[in-house]
């Protein structure tokens, strides 16, 4: 006779303490899983960061940027043999230093633009993670975390691009520039792009009187030595036939210039940029500021204490 052996089944208390156990663990990797997202969140991907990264981009559109060539200066022997030190300028193909400074603009505006373009996908990054945070219950979030981490991986790429390119003074140029020389040596030129912080009017030192006005600018950066700089003035008209206006342009090597002989009751703008055009490469921003001169100067100074005068 045969016996059929029965086995037991699970009981419900057992698949229920299952259950619990699966629901806990599941709890405990959306747990983690949502706080690894809120780190990312509030650290590389925080709003003070973004908005820091957004007012370095916003520096950099307003920046002058130059070929800064190196070495200087170079030693050349004339027909006697005899050792010259000569200017680097001297000796270069001008051609090829215009071709030169149009493939540093080219490469500006190609940064310029990818820093705008990563700093929108860093801040659309943040806006769809917040909602995987914020919106999605804890099967969904975990369903979705293979793609929550491909989007995550991708912006720490973006954000990292973002810092090789932000850094002023240091922009990437993809070729190495060496110009020829007629003469009969190569020295090792070597080429790279200077970043210079644009000049801004100091709002506050910068005023009118009757007939003169003192302007004062700065840098960013603050930078100790003084350049030489171009101050340009127009009068502003009123558009009549009988209002002529006119324009004049002196070279300043202050941070500091009073301009006489201005006519009261009238509206100047004045811009001021710097001298070194010759290796100027990308430029699309310069301060200007607009003063109206006074009818009378009984609340002036006399303005003597000024570095420079017109």
């Amino acid at each position: 006779m045969s016996v059929i052996l029965n086995e037991p089944e699970p009981s419900a208390q057992s698949t229920a303490d299952g259950e619990e156990q699966g629901a806990s663990a599941s709890l405990k990797q959306y747990l983690e899983r949502k706080n690894l997202v809120l780190q990312f969140l509030n650290a590389d991907l925080s709003l003070q960061h973004l908005q820091h990264h957004r007012n370095t981009a916003e520096l950099l559109n307003k920046c002058s940027f130059y070929l800064d060539i190196e070495p200087k200066y170079v030693n050349m022997r004339d027909r006697n043999r005899v050792s010259h030190r000569t200017d680097i300028l001297r000796i270069i193909d001008l051609c090829q230093l215009q071709r030169m400074k149009k493939v540093g603009k080219n490469q500006i505006e190609i940064n310029l633009s990818l820093l705008t373009s990563l700093l929108e996908e860093l801040e659309r990054g943040r806006e769809e993670l917040s909602r995987y945070v914020e919106t999605c219950d804890m099967v969904t979030f975990l369903s979705r975390w293979d793609l929550i981490m491909q989007r995550m991986s991708k912006l720490s790429k973006f954000m990292e691009k973002l810092l090789s390119l932000q850094v002023a003074g240091k922009l990437y140029v993809k070729h190495q520039l060496v110009f020829p020389f007629e003469v009969g040596i190569s020295p090792n030129i070597k080429l790279s792009l200077l970043t210079k912080t644009p000049l801004i009017f100091d709002r506050k030192e910068s005023f009118a009187r009757k007939d003169w006005a003192k302007l004062k600018w700065f840098s960013e950066n603050q930078e100790s030595h003084l350049e030489q700089y171009e101050l340009y003035m127009k009068l502003l008209t009123n558009g009549s036939p009988t209002d002529v206006g006119y324009s004049r342009l002196q070279t300043v090597t202050s941070n500091t210039c009073v301009i006489r002989r201005l006519q009261p009751a009238r509206s100047y703008e004045f811009v001021i940029r710097r001298t070194d055009a010759h290796m100027l490469v990308f430029q699309k921003w310069q301060d200007s500021i607009t003063l109206e001169t006074t009818h009378d100067d009984a609340e002036g100074a006399d303005g003597s204490s000024c570095a420079s005068e017109g």
